[in-house]
């Protein structure tokens, strides 16, 4: 008998909650080195809504199912049936069920809540990544980071504490200063004044960029000279800015970032390498971000409307077996 699955697909880009469609598709069978996995929870991503809208660095082709960070159970196959896995960066999330390799896969215990382990293939790596293989830091070193308050931020935080780096985070709004002390930053600035006059006697290696405009123009600002700026998101819509005398008297370096590439490059190994070191703050709680609202899958274009608010106070996710919320 076949399987059947219902998709939140795309067969036009535009704009997000018009274009998307709940469609019911049909699978393939079952061949040998696959595995039939039941999508439990999946994260609304800025990606996502890239891809819907048609300005993503990659554009799949069409009609796909969307959803590109997830967690599902494996119900049929070459590995255990019951066995929660994660596939990172396979585009597909948004569905009842789906095939895929078992060698892409990797294993998540079920003691992780479904809710963290569905935002665990992006933000933690995207941060890690930026840490580890731009700049050697050492302990005691100190970088910069705008939007320290979303996922990727939150991120970079935990993992520089770990690791004994010091963080400086920028934020929009004074009440988000006390929740990122908690999670362990160093200090929590607002943009209100400009960010490079706030900042004095520090030796700033590393600048995480992920709004653009006078944000990032304002941390590049706050480097040591030979100092590197990656630029990773661009919350803000708006192109780099950069100061001439930044490039030709103090030789700031302006990098990218995009976690898509690097795991298209990373072999197998390179990748449980990174979750393994990343295991211990995954079972403490660290990567834990705050959830606004789970949706139904059903319930797709009202819950991408939501992801899309510029004011939000955590992510928005989609349950693809929950009811539809009161």
């Amino acid at each position: 008998m076949s399987q059947k699955t219902t998709v939140a697909c795309l067969r036009e880009v535009g704009i997000p909650e018009q274009v998307v469609r709940i469609e019911e598709w049909e699978l393939p069978a079952l061949q040998p080195g696959q595995i039939l996995v039941e999508p439990l929870i999946s994260p609304i991503n800025p990606a996502d809504l890239n891809i819907l809208t048609g300005t993503y660095g990659s554009k799949p082709t069409l009609p796909v199912v969307l959803g590109n960070e997830g967690v599902g159970v494996v119900t049929a196959g070459s590995l255990p049936a019951g066995q929660r896995v994660l596939a990172p960066m396979q585009l597909g999330w948004w569905c009842t069920a789906r095939i895929l390799n078992a060698a892409e896969v990797f294993p998540i215990p079920a003691e992780i809540p479904a809710e963290v382990a569905a935002m665990l293939a992006v933000n933690p790596p995207t941060a890690y990544r930026m840490l580890m293989d731009f700049v050697e830091l050492k302990p005691g070193d100190w970088l910069i980071q705008n939007a320290a308050n979303s996922g990727v931020g939150r991120c970079v935080i935990a993992i520089a504490k770990a690791k004994g780096f010091h963080t400086i985070n920028v934020v929009r709004r004074k009440e988000l200063i006390p929740e990122l002390e908690a999670l362990g930053a160093d200090l929590v600035l607002t943009d209100e004044t400009p960010v490079a006059k706030q900042i004095t006697g520090k030796e700033i290696k590393l600048a995480l960029n992920a709004v653009g405009g006078e944000s990032a123009r304002q941390i590049a600002k706050t480097l040591a000279p030979h100092g590197t700026h990656v630029t990773y998101g661009a919350m803000g819509r708006e192109p780099l800015r950069l100061d001439n005398g930044l490039l030709i008297f103090r030789d700031i370096r302006f990098r990218g970032f995009w976690v898509s590439d690097w795991y298209r490059h990373a072999t197998r190994a390179d990748i449980i390498a990174m979750f393994t070191e990343l295991r211990p703050l995954i079972h403490a709680g660290k990567f834990n971000v705050p959830i606004e609202q789970t949706y139904p899958l059903v319930k797709i274009r009202e819950a991408l409307a939501h992801a899309a608010r510029a004011e939000r106070t955590g992510k928005i996710l989609l349950s693809m077996k929950a009811a539809a919320p009161a």
